[in-house]
């Protein structure tokens, strides 16, 4: 086998240059490519957008015989493989996205010789005859790609890669090279054991991604933040993480109802959807992906400017890969985080569904580090090297908002000594340790039946923590946890006891520095003065109020809130969908003020320019879309609908999700076309529903939704509001 160290590496610059147009290589690639060529055993740890993928595909294109890549990424399989075909490499996959009749050719390619490069995934390699095949094919290397899939330490464990290890005792002599974005140290020990690399050469990259930006924000309103959020970058794209399809799918729709094109992308969606909606986002036409874990592994797009946490990430390897699928390119990207110690519960929740002992202490112990980054007040970049143990040599990375804008700390001391107070009296009380949650119910004087049974009411500190919200009360244990004082155990039911350092602060009464807890950043249409707006405007719309409430004989916030007021003297809306779409506009008020207050705007625009206001995050509204034309798939929903089928079975029968119908539906009654509501709701939910969009406005469906204890589908709300919502 060539071994190019001896000549040193410039005759691969020519093949770099003649297949992949660079003229140098990144960091690492080419000593790993050097050892690969002679034949070593390597493990490689690159960043996502560090160039893996180089690193075993230009030493397939540099000498004779077949690289075997195996990789969990059946779409990826074919990005690539289309990628060095039109670079004029000899490359091909087999995988189960392919009919029978396109496989043959293939199979006699490789029987021939023709390709340097084959893809597989890893359940191909235990299909009948594939090892034979293999064989007879010249493999000179095994790239297994996306490596931490082989570890049950990983975050993306998969059984199937176990069969990979099979490959060393049938090709003793091929190497082996794994590769990874992410990893800790026992994952990459155990990806070394579990491939059983001989000897390999270590390659790790630094996790460092400079021009990414790291925010964690508390989620408030997770979808109205997300908005703003995306609203703030109107030119650019990215991907919202959910940790649910449905809500994968909700939070498209609602972005495309805002006027921000999105699609989702889950597991549950028909294959072709799914490709569609991927492509799509790859070739910019849709700006946002909302989607689950299974998007993005791999996706070669570089010009992903954000990535939004929509709910909390299991593990912190994940969220690191997922965050890293923004800024391939090297240009400023932003992560944003929406945190809520209710996304923990949900977490804790999952976990103890799982049936093995094993498997939830250690998902427990990746959650509670998934919390402990997102409240942490020190720099998130160094939080998130630690992790992966490195370390950041500059205490202030000036690019995450605990560095950017450091939160406020206070004299912890009293909250401190209270918070251990009451865990060492529960125990000394029941002779047993108790939840964090117990602790701040009996720091707030909660009355359960939990605190009334054990006798904990009669405890010194129960109640003495009133003035303190139980919100704020878990972020300070959670925080005196961070700090040593406290140790929380990684049972089913964990619970927190003293530790040595805990019981030294309390004997010696020292003193303690906390830190504010994360919050969300001002919901400023709820603080009217801070609303910038067209101050002229603004004082006409107040004298127009003044003089509807004086004819009432009411006061004038009984017609519109000044916050009401700022948003229509900025966002200067001049038909009755953009008026609707203003805070407190309720169908009544729609239908007695619209046309007042909307004569007064249209006569200000007359002798006036309409003002910008830079900062767009919390009033932007979309653009009114004119009047759709059905087109044939919702033509086909609408008239199997009007033939009596259920939406439940137009889904199943078109393969379409039944989200997807609603929405149909709900564009076809924006066309002007029938739809009967009375086969969807009864009237006395039609009703309900009529009466919760009067209090919350047509816009609010979040609000709307809440309010009827999440018993409709978004999909039949959107049709409803569609149907009944008033309309120029």
């Amino acid at each position: 086998m060539m071994d190019t160290r001896d000549k040193g590496s410039p005759q691969l610059l020519p093949t770099l240059k003649q297949y992949f147009g660079f003229s140098s290589f990144r960091p690492l690639q080419e000593e790993i490519i050097l050892d690969t060529l002679a034949g070593k055993d390597v493990f490689a740890l690159l960043p996502t957008g560090g160039g893996k993928s180089l690193c075993f595909q230009l030493p397939a294109l540099v000498r004779p015989g077949l690289t075997v890549v195996i990789s969990p990424l059946i779409a990826l399989m074919k990005d690539q493989v289309d990628a060095l075909t039109a670079s004029g490499a000899p490359a091909t996959f087999l995988n189960s996205s392919l009919e029978a009749g396109e496989s043959t050719p293939r199979l006699r390619g490789l029987h021939k010789g023709e390709f340097r490069l084959l893809y597989v995934a890893p359940e191909r390699l235990m299909l009948s005859g594939f090892l034979e095949d293999l064989r007879r094919w010249n493999v000179n290397l095994f790239a297994i790609d996306e490596a931490h899939c082989v570890s049950e330490w990983g975050h993306d464990f998969r059984p199937e890669y176990r069969a990979i290890s099979k490959l060393r005792e049938l090709f003793p002599e091929v190497p082996f090279m794994a590769l990874t974005a992410t990893a800790t140290e026992r994952v990459r020990e155990d990806i070394i054991r579990a491939l059983s690399l001989r000897e390999p050469q270590i390659f790790v990259a630094s996790f460092n991604r400079p021009n990414l930006t790291y925010r964690v924000h508390a989620k408030s309103g997770a979808y109205e933040q997300t908005l703003s959020f995306i609203r703030a970058r109107p030119r650019e794209s990215g991907i919202v993480y959910c940790h649910s399809r449905k809500t994968a799918e909700s939070v498209a729709q609602k972005l495309n109802e805002d006027g921000v094109s999105a699609r989702p992308y889950h597991a549950g969606l028909p294959g072709e959807e799914r490709s569609r909606n991927q492509e799509l986002f790859l070739r910019d036409e849709v700006r946002v992906v909302c989607a689950t874990i299974a998007f993005g592994m791999g996706i070669n797009k570089p010009n992903v400017r954000f990535v939004i946490h929509y709910d909390l990430p299991k593990n912190v390897e994940g969220y690191y890969q997922e965050t890293g699928r923004a800024g391939r390119d090297g240009l400023p990207s932003e992560c944003l985080l929406l945190f809520s110690p209710g996304d923990v519960v949900k977490q804790t929740g999952f976990i103890n569904e799982k049936t093995d002992p094993h498997e939830q202490q250690l998902a427990r112990e990746q959650l509670q580090q998934m919390v402990h980054y997102a409240e942490i007040a020190s720099c998130r970049r160094a939080s998130l090297l630690d992790y992966f143990g490195e370390e950041f040599p500059v205490a202030n990375c000036e690019a995450c908002d605990n560095c950017l804008s450091p939160r406020d700390t206070f004299d912890g001391t009293l909250v401190a000594q209270k918070f251990l107070s009451c865990v060492f009296r529960v125990r000394e009380k029941s002779g047993f340790g108790v939840g964090l949650n117990h602790i701040t119910e009996v720091l707030t004087g909660a009355d359960t039946e939990k605190i009334r049974r054990w006798g904990h009411t009669q405890l010194s500190t129960y109640g003495i923590g009133r003035d303190v919200g139980r919100a704020e009360w878990g972020a300070i244990g959670r925080e005196l946890v961070r700090l040593g004082f406290l140790e929380q155990t990684k049972d089913k039911f964990p619970v927190i006891q003293i530790t040595a350092e805990g019981r030294k602060f309390l004997k010696q009464r020292g003193t303690v520095q906390l830190s504010r807890p994360i919050t969300a950043p001002a919901k400023q249409a709820h603080q009217a003065g801070e609303i910038a707006c067209d101050e002229s405007l603004f004082e006409r719309l107040r004298a127009l109020r003044k003089r509807l409430a004086n004819e009432r004989d009411v006061p004038s916030y009984i017609i519109f809130s000044d916050v009401a007021l700022r948003q229509m003297a900025r966002n200067y809306p001049q038909s009755e969908k953009e008026f609707a779409r203003i805070s407190g506009v309720g169908e009544k008020k729609l239908r007695e003020f619209g046309e007042s207050f909307l004569g007064e705007i249209a006569a200000h625009l007359a002798t006036n320019a309409r003002q910008i206001f830079a900062d767009d995050s919390f009033t932007a509204t979309a653009p009114t879309a004119a009047r759709s034309r059905v087109n044939d798939t919702t033509r086909e929903t609408l008239k199997r609908f009007r033939d009596g089928q259920s939406v439940a079975e137009i889904a199943v029968q078109r393969g379409f999700t039944t989200g997807t119908i609603y929405s149909h539906l709900a564009t076809a009654i924006d066309a002007g076309e029938s739809v009967s509501l009375d086969r969807l709701l009864t009237s006395a939910e039609q009703q309900e529903i009529a009466t919760a969009f009067a209090k919350f406005g047509w816009t609010n469906l979040t609000g709307v939704c809440e309010m009827l204890d999440n018993r409709f589908d978004y999909g039949v709300l959107r049709i409803f509001r569609a149907a009944r919502a008033p309309r120029k």
